[in-house]
C-alpha cells in the first residue's frame, strides 16, 4: 500500500495559484458587500415573516372562527404547516449551495410565495372559498374539500417560498461581511443580533397591526397588506443587485458528502493511520470551497479518515483528479465531520422549538377566554399577546449586544462576550422556566372560572386580566433572544464555508422538527388523555400539558450541556509555509 509522504507532490499541492485567486478574490468582494446591502436584504426577511406571521400568528382563529375547524386539526395545520415551511429549507438550501447561488434563490423564492399569499388573499375575500357563518347555530358547518384544498395549496406556496428564503438570506446577509478586512472587524455576530432584530420587528408589526386589521377590519385587507410587502420586497431587492458580494455556488456539497462516506466505507478495511500529515491534501482543488481556509484535521470520527488514505489502486498522478468515490481530501472528509458534530447539538434545539409553538396555538385559546378589553370600546386581539414576547426579545438583543457583551468580554476575554454554546444554555434554562409559569397561569385561570361558574361556558369572557400571560410571553421572548440567535449562529459559523446555506437550513429544520413534535405530543395527548378538549378549554388540564413540556426540557438541558462539554469547534489552517518539503499549517 502506498500512502502520501510529506515529500509527494501530488498529495501535498502547490498553493501559490490558488492564493493568488483568493487575494483577487478579496480585492472585487471588498468592493462589494458591506453594511450598505443590509436594508435591500433585510427588507426582504421583514416581508417574508410580515407575510408569514401575519397570519400563522392568528391561523388558530381563522381555522376555527371562518372555516370552523375543530381546535385540535386548527391547532395542528398550524404546527404541520410551520413544520413543513421549517423543513423545505433543506430543498431551498440545496439548491442554492449546488447550483442557482443565494441570490437567485431568493428571488425565484419569494415570487412562488408570493403566488401564495395572492392565493390565500383570494380564499379570505371570497365568500364561495370559505363555509358560511354560523349565524347562531350551535354546530358550524365545516369547510368543504374544495374549500379546504384551496387553502392547503396557498400554504403548499407559502411552505415552498419559504423554504428558498429561509436559509439563504441569514447566510446571503452574512456573506456581506468579510471577516479577515480590517475596515468589517467581527461583523458576522453582530450581523446575527441586528438581523434577527429586524425579524422581530417585523414580527412585532404582524402581531399588532395585521392582527387588529384581521379581527376588525376583515381577514382580505389582513392578508392582502402582507401581499403587497411581499411583492414590494422582490422589487427592492432585485434593486440591491449591484450591490451584493455574490459567491458563486461550488457544486453539490451533499454529492460530495455522499463520496466520503462511501470512500470511507470502501477503505473500511484499510489499517488507520496515526500520523494525519499523511493523509491527502490538495489546496488547489480544495480553492473554490476553502476561501475561508482548509479545515484542519480532527481526532473525532476517524474511521471517516480513510477516505483521505492514498492506497495503490487510487493511481493518484498529478495531472489528473482523484476519483472522489476512492480518495477525498483532508478538507472534504472534515466538512462532513463538521456536519455530523453539528447534529447533536441541533436535536438539541427540538423541544425549545415544541414548547414556543405552544405560544401560538394553546395560549392564543387561553387569551380567547380572558378580559381583554384595554378600555370600554378597545378590545386586545388575543393573538396580539405574542407582543409581549417579542417586545421582551427585542429589548434582550439591545441589552445583550450593548450592555452584556460588553460586561461579559471583561470577564472570559472573548470579542462576542460569550460564545454561541453559553448562550445556547442561557435560553434553554429560561424556556423551562417559561412553560413552568404557562402551567401555574392555566391553574390561576380555571380557577377563576370556577369561581365564576363558568367551566362550562366556553364562550363566555372569564373575569380575569389577559395580562396574566404576559410573564410566559416574555420568558419565552428572553428565551429565544439568547437560544435561537445562539443557535443560528452556530450553524453558520460551525458550518464548512460552502454548506452555510444548508446548516442555516439545518436551523429550521431543528423548528420543523418541533413543530410536528408538537403536533405527534397533542395528538397522542389528546387521544389518551382527557387534557386537551376540543371545544372548552376550560373542562381540560392544560396545565398537566404545560408540566410534561417542562419535564422533556430539563431532561433536553442535561442532554444538551452533555453534548456542548464534548463539542470540538472547527478548525481552521489557512497560513501555508514549506520547510525543506513539508507543508506547515497554523490551526485557528
Amino acid at each position: 500500500m502506498a500512502t502520501a509522504t510529506p515529500e509527494n507532490k501530488d498529495s501535498f499541492a502547490t498553493s501559490g495559484n490558488a492564493d493568488d485567486k483568493q487575494s483577487k478574490a478579496f480585492v472585487n468582494d471588498n468592493e462589494k458587500g458591506g453594511i450598505k446591502t443590509m436594508p435591500f436584504i433585510l427588507l426582504n426577511e421583514i416581508c417574508e415573516k410580515l407575510a408569514m406571521v401575519g397570519f400563522s400568528k392568528n391561523m388558530v382563529n381563522y381555522l376555527t372562527q371562518q372555516l370552523h375547524m375543530p381546535l385540535t386539526k386548527a391547532a395542528n395545520t398550524v404546527t404541520n404547516f410551520n413544520g413543513t415551511s421549517s423543513l423545505t429549507p433543506l430543498l431551498g438550501a440545496f439548491i442554492a449551495d449546488s447550483y442557482a447561488g443565494k441570490f437567485w434563490t431568493i428571488t425565484v423564492s419569494t415570487a412562488i410565495y408570493l403566488a401564495g399569499m395572492i392565493v390565500l388573499t383570494l380564499s379570505a375575500a371570497l365568500p364561495q372559498l370559505r363555509p358560511p357563518p354560523c349565524a347562531g347555530d350551535p354546530v358550524c358547518q365545516e369547510a368543504n374539500g374544495s374549500q379546504t384544498a384551496v387553502l392547503y395549496l396557498s400554504l403548499l406556496f407559502a411552505a415552498l417560498g419559504s423554504g428558498g428564503i429561509r436559509p439563504c438570506v441569514a447566510a446571503f446577509g452574512a456573506e456581506q461581511f468579510v471577516e479577515e478586512d480590517p475596515t468589517q472587524p467581527k461583523k458576522t455576530w453582530v450581523f446575527f443580533n441586528w438581523y434577527y432584530f429586524a425579524l422581530g420587528v417585523s414580527i412585532l408589526l404582524a402581531s399588532t397591526v395585521l392582527v387588529y386589521i384581521q379581527d376588525n377590519v376583515g381577514w382580505s385587507w389582513g392578508l392582502g397588506i402582507p401581499t403587497l410587502a411581499m411583492a414590494l420586497s422582490i422589487i427592492v431587492f432585485l434593486i440591491g443587485y449591484p450591490l451584493y458580494r455574490n459567491l458563486d455556488p461550488a457544486g453539490s456539497p451533499h454529492t460530495r458528502v455522499l463520496q466520503v462516506s462511501v470512500a470511507a466505507f470502501r477503505k473500511r478495511k484499510i489499517p488507520s493511520i496515526s500520523d494525519p500529515k499523511f493523509l491527502y491534501v490538495n489546496e488547489e482543488l480544495d480553492a473554490s470551497i476553502s476561501t475561508d481556509g482548509l479545515l484542519h484535521h480532527t481526532k473525532q470520527l476517524k474511521f471517516l479518515d480513510k477516505a483521505a488514505i492514498v492506497t495503490e489502486e487510487d493511481s493518484l498522478k498529478s495531472s489528473e483528479k482523484p476519483n472522489f468515490w476512492r480518495l477525498n481530501t483532508v478538507h472534504r472528509v472534515e466538512e462532513l465531520k463538521s456536519i455530523l458534530r453539528m447534529l447533536p447539538i441541533w436535536a438539541a434545539g427540538i423541544l425549545f422549538a415544541t414548547s414556543n409553538a405552544q405560544q401560538n396555538t394553546f395560549s392564543l385559546q387561553q387569551a380567547n377566554t380572558m378580559e381583554r378589553h384595554l378600555t370600554k370600546s378597545f378590545v386586545i386581539p388575543s393573538a396580539s399577546m405574542s407582543v409581549f414576547g417579542m417586545l421582551s426579545m427585542l429589548i434582550t438583543i439591545v441589552l445583550y449586544d450593548r450592555l452584556l457583551v460588553r460586561v461579559a468580554r471583561r470577564i472570559t476575554g472573548l470579542e462576542r462576550g460569550i460564545n454561541f454554546l453559553q448562550r445556547m444554555a442561557i435560553g434553554f434554562f429560561i424556556a423551562i422556566i417559561a412553560t413552568m409559569v404557562a402551567g401555574f397561569v392555566e391553574v390561576k385561570r380555571k380557577h377563576a372560572a370556577s369561581a365564576s361558574g363558568l367551566i362550562d361556558s366556553p364562550e363566555s369572557t372569564i373575569p380575569i386580566s389577559v395580562f396574566w400571560l404576559v410573564p410566559q410571553h416574555s420568558l419565552h421572548g428572553i428565551a429565544e433572544a439568547f437560544m435561537v440567535i445562539g443557535h443560528l449562529e452556530f450553524f453558520y459559523n460551525q458550518a464548512p464555508e460552502s454548506m452555510r446555506s444548508t446548516a442555516t437550513a439545518l436551523f429550521w429544520t431543528s423548528i420543523s422538527a418541533g413543530d410536528y413534535t408538537s403536533t405527534l405530543l397533542v395528538t397522542l395527548v389528546h387521544k389518551y388523555s382527557d387534557w386537551l378538549p376540543n371545544r372548552n378549554l376550560n373542562t381540560g388540564k392544560l396545565e398537566y400539558f404545560y408540566w410534561l413540556l417542562t419535564l422533556l426540557q430539563a431532561l433536553n438541558i442535561v442532554y444538551y450541556l452533555i453534548c456542548a462539554k464534548f463539542y470540538t469547534f472547527k478548525p481552521l489552517s489557512h497560513k501555508t509555509e514549506h520547510v525543506e518539503g513539508v507543508e506547515l499549517t497554523t490551526q485557528v
